[in-house]
């Protein structure tokens, strides 16, 4: 794109910086950022024989799908939109315009980036790993492997599964009633080995229990995986630390935390036929919009029904 400047739009770039560094205490390098994207359009619209008196909302817009075109990421071009925008409100408000060009332009959509998640070969070799004996003593290991069998079984939020209460698994209900966002309460099922490794875990919790001192104990003993951290339950925080250590001993390269299960739970129900509405409820999303973020997931297992069950595929 040429960058031809005229001596006119010249000046009213230099006053808009110089409204930005005097009132707005702007850095030096979001002026320079301002100047850089200014003169590009400017270069563009001389182009065009406007100026920036007189560029109108076709030449935005055209310069907007311009720079798509070129392949600069929507956050950039929202970039370019907001200098514009504030430099024609800045021309309007100084009488140079009597419009704002800008004002009826929307911002580039920008697509939500999908979700880290891992392989179901990845899962299974967390799953192994943690079922193992290490240098942990036995009550750990335990706990370890029970934590991660309830993850990947119900896709909770890591706060909610160290939270859990201890009354969410009395008895031998094959579900979890969880407290999430909000207050909301969801019921979440629980797989055959999850309920197993709570089980394992319920005959060794005591342990943890002798390890917290009065009163934290009263506190602590509320909840399934008691700690003597001030909130009673282990923390986010030493749960991260658990899973990193049993990444290195699975030998999962993939970058892990505590939410990419919960994603990977998402998404390998939907690869596995559940719909979207079952995968909100169980995630908690109090809104679809959230939940179709996994949406990609849904695309390749219906080009794989295509593809494999379709009659006019068979010959491709």
């Amino acid at each position: 794109m040429s960058e031809t400047l005229s001596i006119r739009d010249a000046g009213h770039i230099d006053a808009f910086l110089e409204m930005l560094s005097v009132e707005r205490g702007a850095a030096l390098s979001t002026l320079d950022a301002y100047r850089r994207d200014l003169t590009r359009f400017a270069g563009f619209a001389a182009a065009r024989g406007q100026g920036m008196r007189t560029a109108d909302v076709q030449t935005i817009r055209t310069y907007l799908a311009a720079l798509a075109a070129a392949g600069l990421a929507a956050s950039t071009t929202a970039r370019h939109l907001s200098a514009l925008r504030q430099f024609f409100k800045f021309l309007y408000g100084e009488s140079v315009r009597d419009d704002n060009p800008c004002t009826v332009i929307e911002a580039p959509r920008r697509e939500r980036p999908l979700p880290a998640t891992l392989s179901e070969e990845d899962v299974g070799a967390l799953l192994g790993a943690a079922s193992l004996s290490g240098e942990d003593d036995t009550p750990k290991r335990v706990r370890r492997h029970c934590l991660m069998e309830v993850l990947y079984a119900t896709g909770l939020r890591v706060s909610e599964l160290v939270g859990l209460p201890l009354a969410a698994v009395r008895g031998e209900r094959p579900f979890l009633m969880v407290t999430g966002k909000g207050g909301r309460e969801r019921m979440v099922p629980l797989s055959s080995p999850a309920r197993a490794a709570i089980t394992a875990y319920l005959t060794v919790r005591p342990n943890f229990l002798e390890r917290i001192g009065a009163p934290q104990v009263r506190l602590a003993a509320r909840f399934l995986f008691p700690s003597r951290g001030a909130q009673g339950h282990l923390t986010r925080h030493r749960f991260a630390q658990i899973l990193k250590a049993l990444a290195l001993e699975a030998g999962v390269k993939t970058p892990l935390s505590p939410h990419t299960l919960r994603h990977a739970f998402a998404s390998h129900l939907l690869a596995h036929g559940a719909d979207l509405r079952s995968l909100q409820q169980l995630l908690g999303h109090a809104d679809i919009s959230t939940t179709q973020i996994y949406t990609h997931v849904l695309e390749e297992r219906l080009k794989a029904l295509v593809h494999d069950h379709h009659p006019l595929s068979k010959g491709a």
